[in-house]
């Protein structure tokens, strides 16, 4: 029998990207609830062998705006109280930082595009050793503390928080692994007004993601294989 994957998506184009082929390489029946769109069922979140909780362009705090995110704050909260499989990223990471009692804040700035990680030892430790110096996909402007009782594993210049871990089973990114480089066109329109607000140069996230699209994509795989199999060993 599969295992289920449960991916919480935000907007269309931020979508499992590489990892849909490696879930479903490792035996999971992938499927999407789309938020603000789908009913958010509690108990179908909890009750997934994996949960993949995906970026999006609001914030945490925006619940006000747009209420599906009390409902969908509810029942992150309610499956990391369960200590069971989680990975968030970006926006999916603030929401689980957030469950787990840290803060989440807008910085006043962004880091976009193509940049290397710095490694705490836990870090070193952690799957995220596959990435070694090999930069990653940055996509955002909020920042979390780090949830009391996590392991901080990753930082940047500019975002000392970049990814956290509160137990073999939880893990939290700021940064995209998930994201396809041969994709990346779909993040340049989705995501034009900001790059425009912020005066960011097209042609060099293009260029970035050939270069490092490739080895970021056998590092990426690399690194939640890695943590799929500390799922069933740990």
């Amino acid at each position: 029998m599969n295992r289920t994957a449960l991916a919480i998506r935000h907007v269309a184009f931020e979508d499992l990207g590489i990892l849909e082929p490696l879930l479903i390489e490792r035996g999971y029946a992938v499927r999407y609830l789309e938020a603000g769109v789908d009913e958010i069922d509690q108990a179908a979140i909890t009750a997934t062998d994996l949960l993949v909780v995906l970026g999006g362009p609001i914030g945490v705090y925006d619940t006000e705006r747009y209420p599906f995110l009390a409902a969908e704050k509810a029942a992150i909260a309610a499956r990391l109280k369960q200590d069971k499989p989680t990975l968030g990223i970006c926006l999916g990471a603030q929401l689980m930082a957030e469950a787990l009692g840290a803060t989440v804040a807008a910085t006043g700035k962004v880091e976009i595009g193509y940049g290397a990680l710095t490694l705490s030892d836990e870090g070193r430790a952690s799957p995220l050793r596959h990435l070694g110096a090999i930069p990653v996909l940055h996509w955002h402007g909020d920042q979390f503390s780090i949830p009391e009782g996590a392991s901080r594993l990753a930082e940047t210049q500019g975002f000392p928080n970049q990814a956290f871990a509160p137990g073999p089973r939880i893990l939290g990114l700021q940064f995209h692994l998930e994201a396809d480089h041969r994709q990346i066109e779909r993040w340049l329109i989705g995501h034009a007004h900001e790059l425009t607000a912020n005066g960011l140069e097209l042609a060099a996230i293009r260029e970035d993601a050939v270069r490092h699209g490739p080895r970021l994509e056998h590092a990426a795989r690399a690194v939640i294989a890695e943590w799929l199999d500390r799922l069933t060993t740990g």
